[in-house]
């Protein structure tokens, strides 16, 4: 299990913040935290606790879970593929706030119909089996013959 480094959340604020076109004292204020502290995480300096990678994601309109990764905090093996479709969501600009919440409810009830739990792991068999097909195996209403 890799966990990517502290530099590398630095530079990825970095781009987003300059694609945001904020400037670092911008992004301070709006994020409620100082600008040499944010400095210092941008440059790698410092490791961010998950409350400030949430305001600095909200101020920067992009996903917290991405940053989470990006710091460690989530394990980025097993969370990545959701994360990834979680934040192109969050991050279309044709998209309101409202469709963009519709949208991630549907994407976590399709998971969950399929098995997989908002931990990223599967509720079904070990082996990948469609746990539907176990669901239904173990429905005594189907079982009568």
């Amino acid at each position: 299990m890799a966990s990517l480094n502290v530099g590398n959340l630095g530079e990825y604020l970095r781009e987003q913040r300059r694609t945001a076109q904020l400037s670092l004292r911008q992004l301070a204020d709006a994020a409620g935290v100082s600008n040499p502290y944010l400095s210092q995480i941008e440059r790698g300096l410092r490791k961010p606790s998950a409350e400030v990678l949430q305001q600095v994601a909200k101020a920067l309109r992009i996903s917290a879970e991405t940053l989470y990764v990006r710091a460690g905090i989530l394990d980025a093996e097993r969370d990545r593929d959701e994360v990834e479709t979680r934040a192109v969501i969050l991050a279309d600009p044709t998209l309101t706030e409202a469709q963009k919440l519709a949208l991630l409810q549907i994407y976590e009830s399709f998971r969950k119909e399929n098995g997989i739990g908002s931990d990223g792991r599967g509720h079904g068999d070990v082996d990948g089996a469609d746990p539907r097909a176990q669901e239904s195996d173990a429905d005594p209403q189907q079982t009568a013959g």
